[in-house]
């Protein structure tokens, strides 16, 4: 005898059928295609902006800032801001404004103006980053299609960072610095219409209310860490109050907001997510790996063009190396996570960046152009390898109604790791670098101070100062930088194995728990007949496996003995007998009369 499941309705989830999760996907791809383009598309312009707005240095410096640091403070923010409102509105707004801000930053004539742009594309970008990733863990309910979501994703973010380079250096040299801003307005008139028509609603629980004090708290934290970090990067004493307060303060406020969400009732960040094992280790991968990536980026930026005399559009051409690995990696992760698991993807990928970075310090005076392909083929794919399986992971341990936070935390590790990756290299670049020019045979002792500031002034002071010194000062600073590159290089190796070593706490097979509440909003989502030969799932256990198993090769089945306890999963949880639910009726006792949660 058929029954009826009596209920409440719950909010839709926002499970993609068919083929429509993959058109959401490129939709997705492209929004976040344009935030990583423009991250990295403003280097190369800066030469040029200069000469036309001649900002001073700190407006200058704010110009190149402002878009990452209001990003990463506002991430959190409006991941969860999403949760409760709806993601897709979070993100076509994103879209709206991001567009408003690229046409205002193209025309701008003063650099206030353009500083203020850049905010807007921070807050912009802080609205659109986590609000893909959270729709794709909403619309990918699966984690095996989700892992190849998330390679899809992954690899579009590593080729829009790579290839703004590349597109900035050939906007620049053919029309005017703010053609680089111009690219986004036809991209973001396209894409508006687009993901109004074809992105699905989704949100998190929306039981009480939204806190606002605890989302202010957390951004001006983040902003305070991450300008900290930056200035510090920039060469400023870590003591020295501009920064070091922020610093603090920073971190004074990200507690508090840690021990505010622990006592509250309905909190923006489910404290407990950091509990399991798999989620804060991937975290802290994300942190270190980004850390050795921005660091040694900027660094070979400089190698080749200062070093070798590369041009702009040359640099990014030899980048693109490493954009066609990582493209590689992301298509083959899902893949490779589910012959290999988590641990040893995410260790040997750690690992063969390592093995990459010290391939790299046989860079010398003179190019060497199959030595750098290569080690730019193995870090691509090791460092995307890295990265797709710990997002892949923490995104898969958090519930889906915690998706927006769980992204947002993702990429604000991602942001912080950007950033200490710049200061801590740039350190130890400086502090490698400038010993070597102290005492240049006929260079003043001021001329040499500095020259110690960085090989680009060096080279300059040395064209003031011409003949014999100056071509000593020109040799001296060349071969100063080529040494603290490689001692650049083993720090980094020392850090992407200690990466390897921390990989270890993560599952070693790629586990597939079955969320009760995501199966009953998922399985609601289906159109079923009911029949008359359903009376024998009395006689079935309750989540007892029907019909064939779905689950694919590589991927463990984590099910649970009673679908009406809540869900808890561990991210080190051993696999038992699958327990993948064919109905809702697997999943809710017949005359419950509510959700088994």
């Amino acid at each position: 005898m058929s029954r009826t499941n009596t209920a409440p309705a719950r909010p839709p989830a926002a499970t993609g059928g068919g083929a429509n999760r993959w058109v959401v996907l490129v939709v997705l791809c492209v929004s976040l295609l344009v935030v990583a383009l423009d991250a990295t598309i403003l280097h190369v312009a800066i030469p040029s902006l200069t000469e036309d707005l001649r900002p001073s240095s700190t407006a200058l410096l704010w110009i190149v800032d402002a878009y990452p640091l209001i990003c990463a403070s506002l991430l959190i923010l409006f991941g969860t801001l999403g949760d409760r409102v709806g993601r897709r509105r979070i993100l076509l707004l994103g879209y709206a404004l991001f567009g408003i801000a690229s046409a205002v930053a193209a025309l701008a004539t003063e650099p206030s103006v353009l500083i203020g742009a850049r905010v807007l594309l921070g807050v912009g970008g802080a609205m659109i980053m986590p609000a893909t990733l959270s729709i794709l863990r909403a619309v990918f309910p699966d984690r095996r299609e989700r892992a190849t979501a998330i390679g899809v994703w992954t690899a579009v973010a590593a080729i829009g960072a790579a290839t703004g380079p590349v597109l900035g250096g050939f906007l620049v040299e053919h029309y005017w610095w703010g053609s680089v801003f111009l690219i986004n307005i036809p991209l973001m008139a396209l894409i508006l219409p687009l993901g109004r028509r074809l992105l699905p609603e989704s949100r998190g629980t929306a039981d009480g209310p939204w806190d606002v004090l605890g989302a202010l708290m957390a951004a001006a934290g983040v902003l305070g860490c991450v300008l900290g970090v930056k200035r510090a990067g920039a060469g400023d004493p870590i003591l020295a109050l501009p920064t070091a307060g922020p610093l603090l303060l920073g971190a004074a406020l990200l507690v508090l907001f840690v021990r505010r969400q622990k006592r509250r009732t309905h909190p923006l960040i489910d404290m407990r997510l950091f509990s399991r094992a798999a989620f804060t280790t991937s975290v802290g991968c994300i942190v270190l790996a980004m850390l050795a990536l921005v660091g040694l980026q900027l660094i070979a930026v400089q190698y080749l063009q200062l070093v070798l005399g590369l041009s702009p559009l040359e640099t990014g051409l030899r980048l693109l190396p490493l954009t066609f690995a990582a493209m590689a990696a992301g298509a083959t992760g899902s893949y490779t996570l589910r012959r290999i698991g988590p641990r040893r993807m995410v260790g040997w990928g750690f690992v063969l960046t390592a093995a990459a970075v010290l391939l790299l310090t046989f860079m010398g005076q003179h190019d060497r152009p199959l030595l750098l392909t290569v080690g730019f083929v193995l870090l691509g794919f090791g460092l995307q390898t890295t990265l797709f399986s710990a997002y892949e992971s923490m995104l898969s341990e958090a519930p889906q109604r915690s998706a927006g936070a769980a992204a947002s935390i993702g990429e604000t590790s991602y942001q912080l790791g950007a950033g200490m990756g710049t200061a801590l290299l740039g350190s130890v670049m400086n502090a490698a670098y400038a010993p070597g020019l102290a005492a240049v045979p006929g260079v003043p002792a001021e001329a040499g101070r500095a020259a110690a500031n960085s090989l680009g002034e060096a080279y300059q002071v040395a064209e003031q100062l011409g003949g014999a010194a100056g071509g000593a000062l020109h040799q001296a600073a060349r071969h100063a930088f080529v040494d603290g590159l490689h001692i650049t290089l083993f720090v980094s190796a020392g850090l992407l194995l200690l990466g390897a070593v921390m990989a270890r706490r993560l599952p070693r097979v790629m586990e597939c728990p079955v969320d009760v509440e995501e199966a009953v909003e998922a399985v609601s989502a289906e159109d079923f007949e009911p029949d008359e030969s359903r009376g024998s799932d009395e006689h079935h256990g309750a989540g007892e496996p029907r019909g064939p198993h779905e689950s694919g090769e590589g991927c463990e089945p984590v099910g649970r003995s009673r679908p009406t306890e809540a869900p808890e999963r561990s991210g080190l949880a051993e696999p038992s007998e699958p327990r993948v639910p064919a109905t809702r009726e697997a999943i809710e006792p017949a005359g419950s009369g509510r959700p088994a949660h």
